[in-house]
């Protein structure tokens, strides 16, 4: 009953207008008042800045600065088994398995199919079905940046527009296709044992997705599909840094048909770290 009741708000919330309000905001040089909401958001959640490149409030110069923060080159060891693939983001591993010819599981009780989350490509929806899929969810207190899961090389880049629902448990658990309804980027990478997504989930408050070699995909939000297509020039290491949200979302990482096995202790809920091993490939 909770949950529909949220959902129910999440309907009626104007959520664009939120989203570009706070992102407005969040990049605003506020001086003292900017050091104050950050020393506030990092008590609320309990952030630990002595893990980031700039430990001190005062040296973020905006908000969103403080959300596409750094951290150490020593603070996320990567693990580095010639055969694993390790975790995009910090946050928690909210689903994860096998994709049932071309659906996805959100939650119990609630899939979504591959045609909907990849904007309907035909050879992206080819390649993974009953394939493999992870879903990551960043909650407000998590590091806001996401990783490369392995290897690869970006071969297409697709921005979907959508709308803004919130990504929390009790929203997917209520609100169906949530994250075929949000605004999403997909980047299709190449990789040695076939080809992997990633996919990153736009949500309400999150004011921007940021990609290292594109810079900030969206905002605008102006309901247009986008695509990038690339010959082999973007190429990144299992660990390294992607982008980031300006505020925490989704990740949603897919593999094709027998090319992974998951690590055999993951469950449902476990917190995730970036670099932590999340499968191996097959």
């Amino acid at each position: 009953m909770l949950n529909q009741l949220k959902a129910i708000i999440q309907y009626l919330l104007p959520k664009q207008l939120l989203t570009s309000l706070f992102g407005w905001l969040a990049n605003k040089r506020l001086g003292r008042v900017t050091t104050w909401m950050i020393i506030g958001f990092c008590k609320l959640y309990k952030i630990d800045l002595n893990e980031a490149k700039l430990t001190d409030a005062k040296e973020y110069k905006t908000f969103n600065d403080f959300f596409a923060r750094e951290l150490k080159a020593d603070a996320r060891p990567i693990d580095d088994a010639a055969n694993s693939i390790v975790m995009p983001a910090d946050g928690v591993l909210s689903q994860f398995g096998h994709i049932q010819d071309n659906l996805l599981l959100q939650a119990k009780g609630h899939f979504y199919s591959l045609e909907a989350l990849l904007a309907c490509h035909p050879d992206m929806i080819k390649f993974f079905k009953d394939g493999s899929f992870a879903t990551t969810y960043l909650s407000p207190k998590n590091y806001h940046r996401f990783h490369m899961p392995c290897d690869g090389i970006l071969r297409e880049m697709i921005y979907v527009p959508g709308s803004l629902f919130s990504v929390n448990k009790a929203t997917t658990e209520s609100i169906p296709n949530i994250f075929a309804r949000n605004e999403r980027v997909i980047c299709l990478f190449e990789t040695a044992f076939g080809p992997m997504v990633q996919i990153m989930v736009g949500a309400t408050i999150v004011g921007s997705i940021e990609l290292k070699w594109e810079g900030v995909i969206t905002p605008p939000r102006d309901g247009v599909m986008k695509r990038w297509t690339y010959a082999g020039n973007v190429k990144l290491a299992k660990g390294e840094d992607m982008g980031c949200f300006k505020l925490g979302s989704t990740v949603i990482t897919l593999f094709a048909s027998n090319a992974i096995e998951f690590d055999n202790h993951l469950k449902l809920g476990d917190v995730t770290r970036v670099g932590q091993k999340l499968a191996e490939r097959i």
